[in-house]
């Protein structure tokens, strides 16, 4: 006897199959919300030219991840992810137009300039990683590569008319770094990111080290705090020795005590011999010197120490135990808990010692990848406990992206454009844009999702509950933060705070990005406006 099938008795529409929600559209559609919110508030040629950008990316978002599910990409990018063009190509752009209406407001030209320009290179940028994908696709995608090419258009027509030609050279410059840089990256470090991760992160480097050529050229035109040197000088150097030993290591052993010793001899060489003097050219004084007279300031800075507290396993069960969500979010509670009086008291001291911290923690990524002695192998076994399913290539980068989170704010705060260093309305929120998003949202919405969430988002493991709980506890530290920062008057602005949070809340439930990483950045260009 043969079984028939019966038909099913539900349309084709609302069968559970065809309800099914893809998690890039709502991800694409929470960015395309931010989009529109920055071109209400700017409403010029370079925010149509950004939902061109948008349009585009949406489009070539959909080759992308057609490629890595084919496996027909040319580098291995990491792998349960979506591409990310979407939100990773938007993110300069959009920073570059807040951040060139505060400027603007404030009567700061020459930083109004700059900001054009992040907008652009931001735009041009993620041209560039289109024409990629349209370029490897087979066959070619006709329609995608019409809209590719009107978007282009529009941008290019948008850049001839608001830059200069030293500033599309600039543009120009940042593009070619970025091509080199992206090969030597994606080649060395395969698994480690996605194509919008690596838009962003390989992006933003290749900017930095442009401004830093760009400065170093022309120090009679250096002006500026000289806290805000230390960043570039650091990013630069990191990457000199990164891609040094990188590449050397390709052909010698990285494991003995001679190629260790080889290490820290040229990592102390670069540092003091490199890194220091171009330093010391950016602020006028000799750096160490110039720390000594910054930490002895005041009395705080004085009597403000840093403690390192660990707590330590037993060996016999650290080989066998991974850390769980709750674990690993305990260390966003310290680092809250670390930033806060930070950002209340001394943020000029925060934004120099977040810096260090950068520059300690890739070291010892150095030290761990490569297995230089005595640290690397120690630093192997620990750091492997930590790992979650995002650090599927050769580095662990989850700490980094915890730093750069709830440092962004910081360190892109608009200080030059800012009277007395503080925005209006929702912008003195702008600082705390990290600890928002991550320390809080991000660390409550997984503990709360992973032990008492039921109702999941469809189409992704995330639970309402987790969101829910994550926007109500942003909303508690605003009014926490409100009553211990007086320098924070939010000029009824509350509205626009709630629906901040609450999209970069749902950015979070759906993206399968670093969330590190994108949600301060988004939740800091929502409060600039």
């Amino acid at each position: 006897v043969t079984r028939t099938s019966q038909p099913s008795s539900l349309p084709a529409s609302l069968h559970p199959a065809a309800m099914q929600i893809n998690p890039v559209y709502v991800e694409s559609s929470v960015v395309l919300a931010v989009v529109m919110c920055v071109h209400m508030a700017v409403w010029n040629q370079h925010s149509w030219s950004c939902i061109a950008l948008f349009i585009q990316a949406f489009y070539v978002q959909h080759k992308w991840d057609r490629l890595l599910r084919s496996g027909g990409a040319v580098f291995q990018f990491r792998p349960s992810a979506s591409s990310g063009i979407v939100p990773a190509s938007m993110v300069m752009p959009l920073l570059g137009l807040v951040l060139k209406e505060k400027c603007s407001a404030s009567g700061n030209v020459y930083f109004e300039r700059f900001s054009m320009v992040v907008t652009i290179t931001g735009m041009m940028l993620a041209l560039f990683l289109s024409l990629i994908v349209l370029g490897i696709t087979r066959p070619v995608p006709t329609n995608t590569c019409i809209i590719a090419g009107m978007a282009g258009s529009a941008i290019l027509y948008t850049t001839k008319q608001t830059l200069t030609v030293s500033e599309v050279i600039e543009v120009l410059e940042v593009l070619l770094i970025f091509v080199y840089l992206s090969l030597i990256v994606l080649y060395l470090l395969p698994r480690c990111f996605t194509p919008g991760e690596a838009l962003l992160i390989v992006g933003g480097i290749s900017f930095i080290v442009n401004q830093l050529i760009k400065r170093s050229l022309n120090l009679a035109e250096v002006k500026g705090d000289p806290v805000n040197y230390f960043l570039p000088v650091i990013v630069v150097g990191s990457l000199l020795l990164g891609v040094f030993f990188a590449l050397l290591f390709c052909f010698m052993e990285s494991e003995t005590w001679v190629s260790s010793l080889f290490f820290h001899m040229m990592t102390a060489v670069l540092g003091l011999g490199i890194l220091m003097p171009w330093l010391s050219l950016f602020i006028g004084r000799h750096p160490i010197m110039w720390l000594l007279d910054f930490a002895t300031l005041n009395d705080r800075r004085l009597s403000t120490c840093v403690v390192l507290h660990q707590n330590h396993q037993r060996q016999s069960g650290s080989k066998k135990h991974q850390a769980s969500t709750v674990v690993r979010k305990y260390f966003h509670l310290i680092v809250v808990a670390t930033y806060v009086p930070g950002l209340i008291y001394d943020r000029q001291l925060l934004h120099v010692a977040s810096v260090g911290c950068l520059a300690a923690f890739l070291f010892l990524e150095y030290v761990r990848y490569f297995r230089i002695r005595p640290l690397g192998q120690l630093l192997r076994q620990v750091l492997t406990l930590f790992l979650d399913e995002r650090d599927s290539g050769p580095l662990i980068l989850t700490h980094v992206y915890l730093l750069l989170g709830m440092s962004l704010p910081i360190w892109l705060f608009p200080g030059p454009c800012a009277p007395k260093g503080v925005l209006p309305g929702a912008g003195g929120l702008v600082p705390y844009a990290g600890v928002l998003a991550v320390g809080v949202g991000d660390t409550v919405a997984s503990i709360f999702g992973s032990t008492m969430g039921e109702i999941r988002w469809p189409g992704t493991k995330k639970t309402m509950e987790g969101t829910a709980t994550s926007v109500f506890a942003q909303i508690i530290a605003v009014a926490m933060f409100l009553i211990f920062d007086g320098s924070i008057n939010l000029n009824s602005s509350y509205s626009w705070i709630v629906g901040s949070v609450t999209l970069v809340a749902m950015l979070e439930a759906y993206t399968s990005q670093i969330d590190n990483l994108l949600l301060p950045l988004y939740l800091f260009i929502l409060l600039l406006l």
